[in-house]
């Protein structure tokens, strides 16, 4: 055996599994880009929780985003109604995530292990809550996105998620809503008129 880390070679494998999977999709997406898109909305949360008188480290928390699905490349990603059809169901999942995660950081040398393990399972509650709403921003797009498509499938899901992203009362999340997720549903020529 060689001191070869399996960690990244693992969490590249992020790409092969699906989302959505009880969901009919105009476009399929994996957990890597989803992770990527929740990265980028969770820096920009931040980076709005600071404007509004937060002190919080944006960097840091898309990073922690950036890693979120971690525990999944060995779990798969469970459907949502599945994982939270009751507490016993959601509880044993946590676990099973949290022991997935350890595993994968487990398998990082000792330089990277403190630190990348704070991203995958660590943060205040404030950097969690935020790489969270920002997991729900990133469902909504999804959900704004096959409509535009046509895809009624995703009715339901738009209104339920857009229910959930209000009632959290984030200033945050209602600006992102309000400037930024309009857009997902236009067309390309529709989005270079908003480039100046």
């Amino acid at each position: 055996m060689t001191d070869d880390s399996v960690f990244y070679a693992f969490l590249s494998r992020m790409k092969y599994i699906g989302r959505w999977a009880l969901m009919r999709n105009t476009r399929t997406e994996n957990v890597l880009e989803h992770s990527a898109a929740v990265a980028m909305f969770a820096h920009a949360l931040a980076v709005l929780r600071n404007e509004n008188g937060g002190d919080v480290n944006p960097d840091r928390i898309g990073m922690m985003a950036l890693y979120h699905e971690t525990g999944e490349v060995l779990t798969g990603d469970l459907p949502t109604p599945v994982k939270y059809f009751n507490g016993d169901i959601t509880s044993a999942y946590k676990d099973i995530e949290r022991r997935s995660e350890e595993r994968l950081t487990g398998s990082l040398p000792d330089s990277l292990r403190a630190p990348v393990s704070a991203l995958v399972s660590g943060g205040t509650d404030e950097e969690r809550r935020l790489v969270k709403y920002a997991d729900t921003l990133a469902a909504y797009v999804k959900c704004v996105e096959e409509l535009a498509q046509g895809n009624t499938e995703f009715a339901e899901a738009e209104r339920s998620t857009l229910a959930k992203l209000h009632a959290y009362n984030s200033p945050e999340v209602e600006y992102f809503l309000g400037h930024f997720v309009r857009p997902f549903g236009m067309s390309l020529d529709r989005l270079s008129l908003g480039l100046k």
